[in-house]
């Protein structure tokens, strides 16, 4: 399997904000990566609509 086709900035980025090891990051399956990318995002909006309605 390829490594990933991203930028080192991009990659440092995703694996601090996933937690995962660079390393791991770099040659994980693309649709593993995909669903763990969606489950941040998902995570990130209801935390921003939470913080909003408490406002």
């Amino acid at each position: 399997m390829r490594p990933l086709q991203i930028s080192p900035e991009t990659a440092v980025k995703l694996s601090e904000k996933l937690g995962v090891p660079l390393e791991h990051l770099m040659h994980m399956p693309q649709h593993i990566l995909m669903k763990k990318l969606a489950e941040l995002a998902k995570e990130e909006t209801s935390n921003s609509s939470q913080s909003e309605s408490k406002e």
